[in-house]
């Protein structure tokens, strides 16, 4: 029984240790697909081609063919519309504040009044850029290098008015050449707005946003803590995520699309086409610092245009699961394979903690209740750890009973045959002990993919050095509290093993002590209030076994 513990435990750790490795390899659909190199043509899902981009950071070493013109039709040459004066248009509402520029009629800043950076500055999900840059959100991309320059650089004239809750932004710009670029924002008090963008004459053209989202370290990678701006795009109610670092030049989506964007743990950037339309991701190479060297690969997400026209609307937001299910963007919120879990733990999460106010200590109820629930398999697995005790030199003697049942086939199974039928009539299950082990794995599991992914926890307090519950404990103080009361709990813990055996036995708690100082700390906590609840459980159940020997026979 106790080997079959030492091998549940054996594969736990590795299950945790080595997700980040064996993810990409064998579970493709969860991870990303490999990167290509960057003179590669776009790769396609279809026969659909895109219109190729001329804004960027960085010169573009592939482009995929352009698309045919939606529509033809005879250009007139028109007087020029455009603003003398650069202006910006705010919009702000209980949640965020957006910034408009009439400068590509583009949106520049997203701030989020709720959610803070590390800085105690509100999060912005528009990424900072250098000064005259033009491929903010919503700027658009022509085959035609000249109109595309012209559209994202020109100072649009803009009409602002307000209907109820909601204020619109109506842009309007046309060039020497009679083109005419129109965007239409309508925003009200939910972080879902619409847009609504169109060129005529018609010409073939796309809507983006990126790069990436957000302004994080320029060191920061993709792991199985972290995510940095990732691609994500859902066709037929299929989600399919493309990390950033692994992004291809282009990856070219001929299905319709429900909606596509860019991602962290935290935050989403999603477009949503009205009109059945197909897509795109494009990466590209931002330089960082002084070092040429430096540079970041980030994504832009974009929506052709198949008639001249490209609406819908866009989602600029938290990842909090009532948000995105309202939105139907709810397959973005992802907790790993035991989601079901960790999308009820989380709920009962946030109803304890509209009673104590603090997150540290709903994991910590919530943690009791599960112990609670989890009381009988345990207290049987004890139990049956103590009977196991008793009879062991009961089987000691069938052992050497049969010393060569590890070379001879037919006296190992008259051996396993014999120690079977002593384990029915002392009334044990030898798998008893495993049970409780294997349960608390997917508990364990959903627990961590809660604490990576669930914003309601990102920046929660517990106590004084522990100011963020999904991130590392910066003094390391959990981990080796719950190193510690692993090692208790080995000690008290009843074991059949032979004191060569029960010493490696107990290293087993520095393994863990080591994995577990690099996850989330809610994680850490959670696994040392179990540990704490099993040893007064076990301190209870060794004195209560001396009081009532009879137990046994029971």
């Amino acid at each position: 029984m106790e080997k079959r513990i030492f091998l549940a435990v054996l594969i736990s750790i590795a299950f945790l240790w080595a997700w980040g490795a064996l993810v990409p390899r064998f579970f493709p659909e969860l991870a990303p697909k490999p990167a290509e190199p960057a003179t590669q043509t776009a790769t396609q899902r279809g026969a659909s081609p895109a219109v190729p981009s001329t804004v960027s950071a960085t010169p573009q070493k592939a482009i995929p063919p352009p698309l045919a013109p939606a529509a033809s039709a005879t250009q007139v040459p028109v007087a020029a519309v455009q603003d003398s004066t650069a202006r910006l248009s705010v919009v702000e509402t209980p949640q965020y504040i957006a910034r408009f520029s009439n400068r590509g009629a583009q949106l520049v800043s997203f701030q989020l009044k709720e959610y803070d950076e590390e800085d105690g500055k509100p999060v912005d999900l528009v990424k900072t850029r250098p000064s005259g840059s033009t491929d903010f959100p919503f700027a658009v991309e022509t085959a035609n290098g000249r109109l595309t320059r012209l559209a994202n650089s020109a100072l649009y004239v803009v009409d602002e008015k307000k209907e109820g809750e909601a204020t619109i932004l109506q842009y309007r710009y046309v060039s020497p050449e009679g083109s005419e670029v129109r965007k239409t924002f309508r925003l009200g008090p939910s972080y879902l707005f619409d847009f609504d963008v169109s060129i005529t004459p018609p010409v073939a053209y796309r809507v983006v946003v990126g790069p990436g989202i957000r302004t994080i370290d320029p060191n920061s990678k993709d792991t199985q803590f972290l995510t940095t701006g990732n691609g994500v795009v859902q066709i037929d109610d299929s989600l399919d995520v493309f990390a950033r670092e692994k992004a291809k030049a282009f990856e070219i989506f001929e299905e319709p699309v429900e909606y596509l964007g860019i991602e962290d743990n935290y935050f989403l950037v999603a477009v949503k086409p009205q009109v059945a339309s197909n897509a795109l991701f494009r990466s590209i190479r931002i330089p960082f610092g002084t070092n040429p060297e430096d540079v970041r690969k980030e994504i832009f997400a974009g929506i052709n245009s198949l008639d001249g026209r490209v609406r819908g609307s866009a989602f600029f937001g938290p990842k909090q699961a009532d948000v995105l299910e309202a939105h139907g963007l709810e397959r973005t919120l992802k907790f790993g394979w035991f989601g079901l879990i960790g999308r009820f733990l989380l709920t009962a999460l946030i109803w304890i903690y509209g009673f104590v106010g603090n997150y540290g200590w709903a994991i910590v109820l919530l943690t009791v209740v599960i112990k609670i629930i989890l009381y009988p398999l345990q207290h049987k697995a004890i139990v049956s750890m103590k009977k196991m005790q008793k009879v062991q030199p009961k089987v000691n003697a069938l052992k050497d009973k049969y010393k060569k049942a590890k070379t001879d086939a037919e006296q190992r199974q008259k051996m396993n045959m014999e120690m079977m039928k002593l384990y029915q009539q002392e009334g044990i299950n030898p798998m008893s002990g495993c049970l409780p082990i294997l349960l608390q794995l997917p508990i364990l599991w959903a627990f961590y993919g809660l604490l990576s992914n669930a914003i309601e926890l990102r920046g929660a307090e517990f106590l004084g050095w522990i100011n963020d519950l999904s991130a590392p404990d910066p003094y390391y103080l959990t981990p080796i509290l719950m190193t510690a009361t692993m090692f208790i709990q080995q000690w008290m813990t009843p074991t059949t093993l032979d004191p060569v055996q029960r010493r490696i036995f107990m290293v087993l708690p520095l393994v863990f002590g080591f994995i577990f100082k690099d996850f989330p700390s809610g994680l850490v906590l959670y696994w040392l209030v179990q540990n704490v609840l099993t040893i007064i459980q076990q301190a209870i159940m060794n004195h209560y076994w001396k009081e009532h020997p009879l137990e046994v026979s029971k």
